[in-house]
Protein backbone atom coordinates (compact mmCIF):
# COMPACT_ATOMS: atom_id res chain seq x y z
CA UNK A 1 0.00 0.00 0.00
CA UNK A 2 2.76 2.44 0.95
CA UNK A 3 4.68 1.60 -2.23
CA UNK A 4 1.67 2.45 -4.38
CA UNK A 5 1.08 5.63 -2.41
CA UNK A 6 4.62 6.94 -2.92
CA UNK A 7 4.65 5.99 -6.61
CA UNK A 8 1.39 7.89 -7.13
CA UNK A 9 2.83 10.84 -5.20
CA UNK A 10 5.88 10.85 -7.47
CA UNK A 11 3.52 11.75 -10.33
CA UNK A 12 1.55 14.42 -8.45
CA UNK A 13 2.53 17.70 -10.11
CA UNK A 14 0.92 19.93 -7.46
CA UNK A 15 2.71 18.31 -4.53
CA UNK A 16 5.91 18.16 -6.58
CA UNK A 17 5.83 21.90 -7.26
CA UNK A 18 5.25 22.75 -3.62
CA UNK A 19 7.93 20.33 -2.41
CA UNK A 20 10.67 21.44 -4.81
CA UNK A 21 10.21 25.03 -3.67
CA UNK A 22 10.15 24.08 0.01
CA UNK A 23 13.23 24.31 2.23
CA UNK A 24 11.82 21.45 4.33
CA UNK A 25 11.49 19.27 1.24
CA UNK A 26 15.07 20.00 0.16
CA UNK A 27 16.31 19.22 3.66
CA UNK A 28 14.52 15.85 3.72
CA UNK A 29 15.80 14.95 0.25
CA UNK A 30 19.42 15.82 1.10
CA UNK A 31 19.98 12.34 2.51
CA UNK A 32 19.56 10.87 -0.97
CA UNK A 33 20.36 13.84 -3.25
CA UNK A 34 23.86 15.37 -3.31
CA UNK A 35 22.71 18.94 -3.86
CA UNK A 36 21.27 21.30 -6.43
CA UNK A 37 24.35 22.17 -8.54
CA UNK A 38 27.05 20.52 -10.64
CA UNK A 39 29.66 21.60 -8.09
CA UNK A 40 27.66 19.93 -5.29
CA UNK A 41 27.67 16.69 -7.27
CA UNK A 42 31.39 16.88 -8.06
CA UNK A 43 32.26 17.47 -4.40
CA UNK A 44 30.19 14.44 -3.42
CA UNK A 45 31.86 12.36 -6.15
CA UNK A 46 35.34 13.28 -4.93
CA UNK A 47 34.40 12.32 -1.35
CA UNK A 48 33.02 8.95 -2.48
CA UNK A 49 36.16 8.33 -4.57
CA UNK A 50 38.29 8.97 -1.47
CA UNK A 51 36.40 6.12 0.23
CA UNK A 52 37.51 3.78 -2.56
CA UNK A 53 34.29 3.75 -4.55
CA UNK A 54 33.43 4.72 -8.12
CA UNK A 55 30.56 7.07 -8.95
CA UNK A 56 27.75 7.50 -11.43
CA UNK A 57 26.48 11.10 -11.67
CA UNK A 58 22.89 11.83 -12.60
CA UNK A 59 21.22 15.18 -13.20
CA UNK A 60 17.68 14.61 -11.96
CA UNK A 61 14.89 15.38 -14.38
CA UNK A 62 12.66 13.58 -16.87
CA UNK A 63 9.84 14.05 -19.37
CA UNK A 64 11.04 17.32 -20.91
CA UNK A 65 8.56 18.86 -23.33
CA UNK A 66 10.71 20.82 -25.78
CA UNK A 67 14.06 20.69 -27.55
CA UNK A 68 15.44 23.66 -25.60
CA UNK A 69 15.02 21.79 -22.29
CA UNK A 70 16.74 18.74 -23.77
CA UNK A 71 19.66 20.90 -24.91
CA UNK A 72 19.98 22.44 -21.43
CA UNK A 73 20.16 18.98 -19.86
CA UNK A 74 22.76 17.87 -22.41
CA UNK A 75 24.96 20.86 -21.65
CA UNK A 76 25.05 19.89 -17.97
CA UNK A 77 26.18 16.39 -18.93
CA UNK A 78 28.91 17.83 -21.15
CA UNK A 79 30.06 19.88 -18.16
CA UNK A 80 30.05 16.79 -15.94
CA UNK A 81 32.07 14.72 -18.40
CA UNK A 82 34.56 17.53 -18.86
CA UNK A 83 34.97 17.86 -15.10
CA UNK A 84 35.42 14.10 -14.72
CA UNK A 85 38.37 14.34 -17.09
CA UNK A 86 39.85 17.53 -15.62
CA UNK A 87 39.59 16.38 -12.00
CA UNK A 88 40.57 12.77 -12.61
CA UNK A 89 37.40 11.41 -11.01
CA UNK A 90 36.53 7.73 -11.09
CA UNK A 91 33.07 8.45 -12.45
CA UNK A 92 30.61 8.06 -15.28
CA UNK A 93 27.17 9.54 -15.95
CA UNK A 94 23.60 8.24 -16.07
CA UNK A 95 20.85 9.85 -18.18
CA UNK A 96 17.15 9.28 -18.83
CA UNK A 97 16.06 9.48 -22.45
CA UNK A 98 12.96 11.53 -21.61
CA UNK A 99 15.32 14.08 -20.07
CA UNK A 100 17.00 14.65 -23.44
CA UNK A 101 13.95 14.80 -25.66
CA UNK A 102 12.61 11.26 -26.14
CA UNK A 103 9.01 12.48 -25.86
CA UNK A 104 9.70 15.40 -28.19
CA UNK A 105 11.48 13.41 -30.90
CA UNK A 106 13.34 10.09 -30.42
CA UNK A 107 15.86 11.18 -33.06
CA UNK A 108 16.67 14.24 -30.94
CA UNK A 109 17.31 12.06 -27.89
CA UNK A 110 19.55 9.71 -29.86
CA UNK A 111 21.57 12.56 -31.35
CA UNK A 112 21.92 14.18 -27.93
CA UNK A 113 23.19 11.02 -26.28
CA UNK A 114 25.52 10.50 -29.23
CA UNK A 115 27.09 13.89 -28.49
CA UNK A 116 27.51 12.86 -24.85
CA UNK A 117 29.34 9.74 -25.97
CA UNK A 118 31.85 11.91 -27.80
CA UNK A 119 32.53 13.70 -24.52
CA UNK A 120 32.69 10.35 -22.70
CA UNK A 121 35.25 9.08 -25.19
CA UNK A 122 37.46 12.13 -24.53
CA UNK A 123 37.07 11.69 -20.76
CA UNK A 124 37.66 7.90 -20.92
CA UNK A 125 34.28 7.59 -19.26
CA UNK A 126 30.92 5.95 -19.93
CA UNK A 127 27.25 6.88 -20.37
CA UNK A 128 24.57 4.74 -18.77
CA UNK A 129 21.16 5.14 -20.40
CA UNK A 130 18.76 4.75 -17.51
CA UNK A 131 15.56 2.74 -17.83
CA UNK A 132 12.16 4.29 -17.27
CA UNK A 133 8.64 2.81 -17.32
CA UNK A 134 7.81 -0.18 -19.51
CA UNK A 135 6.47 2.02 -22.32
CA UNK A 136 10.11 2.99 -22.98
CA UNK A 137 11.79 -0.41 -22.53
CA UNK A 138 12.09 -1.54 -26.14
CA UNK A 139 12.97 1.91 -27.49
CA UNK A 140 15.68 2.33 -24.84
CA UNK A 141 17.25 -1.04 -25.58
CA UNK A 142 17.15 -0.49 -29.35
CA UNK A 143 18.72 2.96 -29.04
CA UNK A 144 21.45 1.57 -26.79
CA UNK A 145 22.22 -1.06 -29.42
CA UNK A 146 22.54 1.53 -32.18
CA UNK A 147 24.74 3.82 -30.09
CA UNK A 148 26.92 0.91 -28.95
CA UNK A 149 27.57 0.05 -32.59
CA UNK A 150 28.96 3.59 -33.05
CA UNK A 151 30.63 3.94 -29.64
CA UNK A 152 31.52 0.41 -28.49
CA UNK A 153 32.29 0.14 -24.79
CA UNK A 154 31.07 3.68 -24.02
CA UNK A 155 27.36 3.07 -23.52
CA UNK A 156 25.15 0.66 -21.62
CA UNK A 157 21.67 0.51 -20.19
CA UNK A 158 19.60 -0.76 -17.26
CA UNK A 159 17.35 -3.81 -17.03
CA UNK A 160 14.66 -4.31 -14.43
CA UNK A 161 14.23 -7.72 -12.80
CA UNK A 162 10.50 -7.33 -12.22
CA UNK A 163 9.71 -7.44 -15.96
CA UNK A 164 9.01 -10.85 -17.50
CA UNK A 165 10.99 -9.93 -20.63
CA UNK A 166 14.27 -9.16 -18.86
CA UNK A 167 15.94 -12.57 -19.22
CA UNK A 168 15.56 -12.34 -23.00
CA UNK A 169 16.70 -8.72 -23.02
CA UNK A 170 19.78 -9.62 -20.97
CA UNK A 171 20.82 -12.31 -23.45
CA UNK A 172 20.18 -9.94 -26.37
CA UNK A 173 22.46 -7.25 -24.93
CA UNK A 174 25.18 -9.53 -23.55
CA UNK A 175 25.48 -11.23 -26.95
CA UNK A 176 26.49 -7.81 -28.31
CA UNK A 177 28.92 -7.09 -25.46
CA UNK A 178 26.72 -4.32 -24.03
CA UNK A 179 27.10 -3.59 -20.33
CA UNK A 180 24.00 -3.92 -18.17
CA UNK A 181 23.05 -2.44 -14.84
CA UNK A 182 20.58 -4.82 -13.19
CA UNK A 183 18.02 -3.40 -10.76
CA UNK A 184 14.72 -4.65 -9.38
CA UNK A 185 12.57 -1.83 -10.79
CA UNK A 186 10.85 1.19 -9.24
CA UNK A 187 7.82 1.86 -11.44
CA UNK A 188 4.28 0.56 -11.05
CA UNK A 189 3.71 -2.00 -13.82
CA UNK A 190 0.70 -4.21 -14.65
CA UNK A 191 0.70 -7.87 -13.60
CA UNK A 192 0.49 -8.84 -17.27
CA UNK A 193 4.13 -7.82 -17.84
CA UNK A 194 5.77 -7.79 -14.40
CA UNK A 195 6.10 -9.94 -11.30
CA UNK A 196 3.76 -8.65 -8.61
CA UNK A 197 5.28 -10.51 -5.65
CA UNK A 198 8.56 -9.38 -4.10
CA UNK A 199 9.69 -12.99 -3.70
CA UNK A 200 9.33 -13.55 -7.45
CA UNK A 201 11.24 -10.36 -8.24
CA UNK A 202 14.01 -11.39 -5.84
CA UNK A 203 14.24 -14.86 -7.36
CA UNK A 204 14.43 -13.48 -10.88
CA UNK A 205 17.03 -10.92 -9.80
CA UNK A 206 19.26 -13.64 -8.31
CA UNK A 207 19.04 -15.78 -11.44
CA UNK A 208 19.81 -12.83 -13.69
CA UNK A 209 22.71 -11.55 -11.59
CA UNK A 210 24.48 -14.91 -11.79
CA UNK A 211 23.91 -15.06 -15.55
CA UNK A 212 25.29 -11.55 -16.04
CA UNK A 213 28.24 -11.86 -13.68
CA UNK A 214 29.40 -15.06 -15.39
CA UNK A 215 28.75 -13.83 -18.95
CA UNK A 216 32.17 -12.31 -19.53
CA UNK A 217 30.62 -8.84 -20.00
CA UNK A 218 31.19 -6.50 -17.07
CA UNK A 219 27.94 -5.68 -15.27
CA UNK A 220 26.57 -3.63 -12.39
CA UNK A 221 24.42 -5.26 -9.73
CA UNK A 222 22.24 -2.55 -8.25
CA UNK A 223 20.88 -3.67 -4.90
CA UNK A 224 20.87 -2.83 -1.20
CA UNK A 225 19.32 -6.17 -0.28
CA UNK A 226 21.92 -7.75 1.97
CA UNK A 227 20.60 -11.27 1.37
CA UNK A 228 21.15 -10.83 -2.36
CA UNK A 229 24.58 -9.29 -1.78
CA UNK A 230 25.53 -12.25 0.41
CA UNK A 231 24.28 -14.66 -2.25
CA UNK A 232 26.46 -12.97 -4.87
CA UNK A 233 29.49 -13.15 -2.60
CA UNK A 234 28.80 -16.87 -2.16
CA UNK A 235 28.61 -17.29 -5.94
CA UNK A 236 32.03 -15.64 -6.27
CA UNK A 237 33.47 -18.21 -3.87
CA UNK A 238 31.61 -21.20 -5.35
CA UNK A 239 32.49 -20.44 -8.97
CA UNK A 240 35.90 -18.91 -8.24
CA UNK A 241 34.64 -15.85 -10.08
CA UNK A 242 36.86 -12.79 -10.33
CA UNK A 243 35.62 -9.86 -8.27
CA UNK A 244 36.49 -7.72 -11.30
CA UNK A 245 33.72 -9.37 -13.36
CA UNK A 246 31.09 -7.06 -11.89
CA UNK A 247 30.52 -4.27 -9.40
CA UNK A 248 27.90 -3.66 -6.77
CA UNK A 249 25.98 -0.44 -7.35
CA UNK A 250 24.21 1.42 -4.58
CA UNK A 251 22.45 4.73 -4.10
CA UNK A 252 23.93 7.79 -2.47
CA UNK A 253 22.96 7.91 1.20
CA UNK A 254 21.68 4.33 1.44
CA UNK A 255 23.54 1.53 3.25
CA UNK A 256 26.84 3.36 3.53
CA UNK A 257 27.90 0.71 6.03
CA UNK A 258 27.40 -2.05 3.47
CA UNK A 259 29.18 -0.04 0.77
CA UNK A 260 32.29 0.35 2.94
CA UNK A 261 32.18 -3.30 4.04
CA UNK A 262 32.18 -4.51 0.44
CA UNK A 263 35.09 -2.23 -0.49
CA UNK A 264 37.05 -3.61 2.47
CA UNK A 265 36.39 -7.13 1.14
CA UNK A 266 37.81 -6.23 -2.27
CA UNK A 267 34.60 -5.77 -4.25
CA UNK A 268 34.04 -2.94 -6.65
CA UNK A 269 31.31 -0.54 -5.54
CA UNK A 270 29.81 2.30 -7.56
CA UNK A 271 27.64 4.92 -5.86
CA UNK A 272 24.87 6.55 -7.87
CA UNK A 273 24.87 10.28 -7.05
CA UNK A 274 21.80 12.25 -8.13
CA UNK A 275 21.61 16.02 -7.96
CA UNK A 276 19.58 18.95 -9.20
CA UNK A 277 16.43 20.91 -8.39
CA UNK A 278 14.07 18.31 -9.91
CA UNK A 279 14.61 15.86 -7.07
CA UNK A 280 11.00 15.15 -6.09
CA UNK A 281 10.09 12.12 -8.31
CA UNK A 282 13.40 10.43 -7.51
CA UNK A 283 12.90 11.01 -3.77
CA UNK A 284 9.36 9.57 -3.84
CA UNK A 285 10.56 6.47 -5.69
CA UNK A 286 13.23 5.89 -3.03
CA UNK A 287 10.50 5.98 -0.38
CA UNK A 288 8.39 3.62 -2.49
CA UNK A 289 11.24 1.11 -2.74
CA UNK A 290 11.82 1.09 1.00
CA UNK A 291 9.09 2.69 3.16
CA UNK A 292 11.31 2.21 6.23
CA UNK A 293 13.22 5.20 4.86
CA UNK A 294 10.29 7.37 5.96
CA UNK A 295 10.93 6.56 9.64
CA UNK A 296 14.67 7.00 9.17
CA UNK A 297 14.22 10.43 7.61
CA UNK A 298 11.75 11.57 10.26
CA UNK A 299 14.13 10.62 13.08
CA UNK A 300 17.07 12.40 11.48
CA UNK A 301 15.02 15.48 10.57
CA UNK A 302 13.96 16.10 14.16
CA UNK A 303 17.49 15.43 15.45
CA UNK A 304 18.91 18.21 13.27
Amino acid sequence: MLRSFFISMSRNKTVRGLSERSSIGRKLSSRFVAGMTVEDALRAAAAVNRDGMAVSLDLLGESVTDAAQAKTSAEVYHELLGAIRERGLNANVSVKLTQVGMDVDPALAEATVGEMLGWAQAADSFVRIDMEGSEYTEATIAMTERLHARWPGRVGTVLQAYLFRTADDAKRLVDQGIRIRLCKGAYKEPATIAFAEKSDVDRNYEELMVTLATSGVFCGLATHDEAIVDRMCAVVAEKKLSKDAFEFQMLYGIRRDLQKKLVAEGYGVRVYIPFGPEWYPYFMRRLAERPANVIFLAKNFFKS
